[in-house]
């Protein structure tokens, strides 16, 4: 098959979806699938150059919808050349233009929601929701209606996300989200990581690996790491992610005010070998946000063999609670602290149980080959009412193949 996926943006610093994008791809064209992207960036932005695809460009674009002229004429001129389109993403431009121009093409397209219809964001920016719903009806519910399929990631992503809006209609399926981890020796990755910190050397990490954002509950972190803290002098924090909004400022101050500032780096967006070598320096990896569709740090983290506490706000909390490669509590400074002071009361040789289970759900249900698997099977049937019943079935299949073994 011939696939185009459809974004914003290909900026790494957008996190999972454009991550999700690199990865599967990838082991699609290792497959045999062919691989390209469409994306509202500029011709000029320096990353695009290191993307392993080609990418068709629509930018630069004002403002934050990210609004192409050109992009959904070039869409209807071009659809035929692929299989599928996959849109990436709501509430920006490229969903839209995908509507415009494919709605009533024989080319199918494709939604990720990617956690962006979790009724958090209604609760949390009241005033933001009601500009969406003036926004809803003419726009992102037709290209969700029309969708050939919209996809989630998790049961609990697709049972939330009917809450938000109560003018829907979608055609939903469920596609494991999988990633990748280097097949790398830890140690090298470890020391080039220490070499690039050297003040982490001899630290016991907890390690939060994501954006820096208000969703993610980094202050949350912040407060419960400081009322531990006493417990170990060897114990450290480590907030590493982008900053979009400026938000490190004021965790830095807040750490300051709470007497721990000297216990907590926060050393900005780790790629490559430093964001590898992070996960293997680490002790533990933690995510207390307030919504998360899945995590692929996390991930990412139980790949490496790192336990992850997270928030029961985490789409995949069931998984990790069930399978005991982590531990879930609530997305309060409350429930932050009761993971750590729990982790932290393990003895060596159940810390390195969990460690051990971490690995095992990772190779048992977030490898990027369950991934490839169900989307390929989705595709193929090219999502259609028909084949909607055996699509199901290929998907209940897999789950049962890649649960666990205690």
């Amino acid at each position: 098959m011939k696939i185009l996926h459809l974004l914003a943006s290909v900026d790494p610093r957008a996190g999972g979806p454009v991550e999700g994008v690199r990865r599967s791809g990838l082991a699609m064209r290792e497959a045999g699938h062919e691989i390209e992207v469409a994306t509202c960036d500029a011709p000029r932005d320096a990353f695009l150059a290191s993307f392993p695809f080609p990418v068709h460009v629509f930018g630069p674009t004002k403002g934050r919808y990210s609004f192409s002229e050109r992009l959904a004429p070039w869409l209807a001129a071009n659809a035929k050349r692929y299989d599928a389109v996959i849109v990436h993403g709501l509430w920006q431009y490229h969903g839209f233009a995908a509507w415009k121009a494919l709605h009533k093409s024989e080319v199918p397209y494709y939604v990720y929601v990617h956690g962006m219809l979790d009724p958090w964001f209604k609760e949390a920016y009241p005033l933001k929701h009601l500009k969406k719903w003036l926004y809803w009806p003419w726009a992102e519910y037709r290209v969700l209606r029309d969708a050939r399929a919209v996809i989630f990631t998790t049961e609990e992503e697709r049972t939330r996300a009917r809450k938000s809006f109560w003018l829907y209609r979608v055609h939903e399926r469920i596609v494991p989200f999988g990633t990748t981890v280097p097949q790398l020796k830890a140690a090298p990755l470890r020391e080039a990581f220490l070499q690039a910190i050297p003040s982490l050397r001899g630290k016991r990490i907890v390690l939060f690996l994501g954006r820096v954002h208000a969703k993610k509950g980094c202050d949350l972190l912040i407060d419960a790491f400081a009322r531990i803290a006493g417990r170990d002098p060897a114990l450290h924090l480590v907030i590493a992610g982008p900053d979009e909004t400026g938000w490190a400022s004021t965790l830095r101050t807040q750490a300051q005010a709470a007497g721990i500032a000297h216990r907590v780096s926060l050393p900005g967006m780790l790629q490559g070998e430093l964001k590898w070598g992070a996960f293997h320096a680490s002790d533990v990896f933690v995510l207390p946000s307030h919504q998360e569709n899945f995590g692929v740090a996390v991930a990412e983290a139980l790949g490496c063999g790192l336990p992850a506490l997270i928030s029961d706000k985490v789409n995949v909390w069931r998984e990790i609670e069930a399978d005991g490669a982590g531990m879930v509590a609530a997305d309060t400074v409350d429930g932050t602290e009761k993971n750590l002071t729990r982790w932290l009361e393990l003895d060596d040789a159940a810390r390195a149980a969990m460690r051990a289970q971490a690995a095992a759900t990772f190779n048992a249900r977030f490898r990027v080959e369950t991934m490839v698997s169900a989307l390929t099977a989705l595709l193929e049937a090219r999502g259609s009412h028909d084949d909607a019943r055996n699509n199901d079935s290929t998907l209940t299949t897999l789950r049962e193949t890649t649960q666990p073994t205690h």
